[in-house]
């Protein structure tokens, strides 16, 4: 039989789709596969044969009545996960779906068939500030592109209180963290931090924030400042444009810390949106952010969230930043130079539910030091 490109692009995608845990095929890849937040997985039941074939069939038919070149752009989007540059695929928002007895509209069916299979409403979705559907409301038609969206952190009360203090870069321009930070080690933080602090002094307010970048208890590299107002922090993304960290010149010869720096990948988004800063977790594994605007302003520990592939989370609130200065609370000050920061671990965790109790032990992770002045 003769087969069209069409129909050849469809069966790519289809072949493309998100596993479904327990189907077998979960080795097919982990980008936007995950959890809520607080780390307690959803397990999505295997569908039996006649709602997995109802599910193929009204796919492929909803396919063939995309455009080709829009098959193109979906297909690569799936196919690198999200790692490679997609436009928006404009889609009539008001169309239902129906599998079984569940209907869907549109864009939703697409999102659980290509990104989240146990997705059930829209309320659990964000979608991403370089979309062009981005802030629109009731559009006649939406984006849907899967890698154009990503899940919602819903938090929790568990999680894992940290015993140190989270302003590691902030006590002097040249120290790093104190021994009581550290736990019991004294050292002195690369040269560079003095570069970003004297670019405030002299009255540059251009930049947002900035980025360090440490290997357990050394910084590797200079701040990276920050003036657009999104940011890619990746180790390996095709086309990626923003801060690599596998440009960076490392002496760590850790196995650990090799090892954890490879899985970095796709990395992390970094949004200023207009009610706060976002975390956008691009990788296949899960980070984990610490954060004072992510908890109870009254706690006197913070805990560290664990973050899943594919989920986002407001790891920053200015509203709620003004409000937790306390002058006698050196973890909620605001301090006269740089202001607040948000620490972000890749792969591992750290605080009382973990082996790490400091995030100077984790093997690869950031420091985000925001600008609120």
């Amino acid at each position: 039989m003769f087969r069209t490109k069409r129909s050849g692009l469809v069966r790519r995608l289809w072949r493309s789709r998100a596993p479904v845990e327990g189907d077998g095929e979960t080795d097919r890849g982990t980008h936007g596969s995950g959890g809520c937040c607080m780390g307690k997985t959803t397990k999505v039941a295997k569908s039996n044969a006649g709602s997995e074939a109802e599910l193929k069939a009204l796919t492929h038919s909803i396919l063939k009545k995309i455009k080709e070149k829009q098959l193109e752009a979906l297909l690569q989007a799936v196919e690198s996960k999200g790692g490679a540059r997609s436009p928006c695929l404009l889609l009539p928002s008001k169309v239902d779906a129906k599998v079984g007895q569940q209907s869907y509209s549109l864009p939703m069916l697409l999102y659980k068939v290509f990104r989240w299979p146990d997705l059930r409403h829209s309320s659990e979705l964000k979608r991403l500030s370089c979309c062009e559907s981005y802030g629109k409301i009731n559009p006649e038609l939406v984006c849907c592109n899967p890698h154009h969206m990503s899940r919602l952190c819903e938090l929790g009360e568990s999680g894992s209180p940290p015993s140190e203090i989270s302003l590691l870069l902030l006590d002097s321009p040249d120290s790093g963290p104190s021994s009581s930070d550290t736990g019991g080690t004294t050292y002195s933080a690369p040269v560079g931090l003095s570069d970003s602090l004297a670019m405030q002094e002299s009255g540059d307010r251009a930049h947002w924030c900035v980025v360090a970048y440490w290997e357990e208890k050394t910084r590797v590299g200079r701040l990276y400042s920050v003036q657009e107002a999104s940011l890619d922090i990746f180790y390996d993304l095709p086309q990626g444009n923003g801060f690599c960290l596998g440009q960076l010149c490392s002496e760590n010869k850790s196995q650990l810390v090799q090892m954890v720096r490879a899985k970095i990948g796709y990395g992390i988004q970094l949004t200023r949106e207009p009610d706060g800063v976002w975390v956008y977790n691009r990788s296949c594994y899960p980070i984990f952010i610490k954060s004072a605007t992510l908890d109870n302003p009254d706690t006197r520990t913070l805990l560290v969230h664990k973050v899943f592939p594919g989920f986002s989370i407001k790891a920053f609130d200015y509203d709620k930043a003004g409000s937790l200065q306390r002058p006698n609370d050196h973890e909620f000050t605001q301090q006269p130079r740089t202001g607040f920061t948000v620490q972000i671990s890749f792969v591992k965790g750290w605080g009382q539910c973990y082996t790490r109790q400091f995030i100077s032990s984790c093997p690869c992770w950031l420091e985000v030091i925001f600008n609120t002045r």
